[in-house]
């Protein structure tokens, strides 16, 4: 009884139910805080500094936030998405857009790795004999 019982614990502790929050976490009024938002400075005061800034174009500064569960053995899935793009120039925020679950897209990974463009595939032995003398023994500092 006691095997059943601890076997039972086990199985109900790989079960557990996490919730992690990734990225920033917005208040709950954030339409209302972004309207009244004018400058550069008054973004960072109120919501922090970009996760991101666009680098071609027009400078878009962006902010994602989202919650990340886990359930056991299970894969992890996402929710209460948010993501919010502001438009910049010269100091002044000329535009927000504020995207939640249901605007955003939901991207698939493909399994596997990419290949890397004129990429040396070593096995093994070779990476070994690859090392050998690379590396300067111990206390030499050299």
């Amino acid at each position: 009884m006691r095997k059943i019982f601890i076997i039972f614990v086990m199985a109900l502790a790989a079960c557990t139910f996490q919730t992690k929050h990734r990225g920033y976490v917005f208040p709950d009024d954030l339409e209302a805080k972004v309207a009244t938002i004018k400058t550069t400075a008054q973004l960072q005061d109120e919501i922090g500094d970009p996760q991101t800034r666009t680098i071609y174009g027009d400078e878009v500064w962006i902010y994602y936030g989202a919650d990340e569960n886990m359930r056991g053995p299970f894969p992890k899935t996402y929710d209460n998405k948010t993501v919010l793009l502001a438009w910049v120039k010269n100091g002044r925020v000329v535009k927000t857009q504020i995207l939640h679950d249901a605007d955003l897209p939901d991207v698939k990974l493909a399994d596997g790795e990419t290949d890397i463009p004129a990429a040396i595939e070593l096995n093994a032995l070779e990476e070994l004999f690859n090392n050998i003398g690379r590396f300067s023994p111990a206390g030499l500092a050299q």
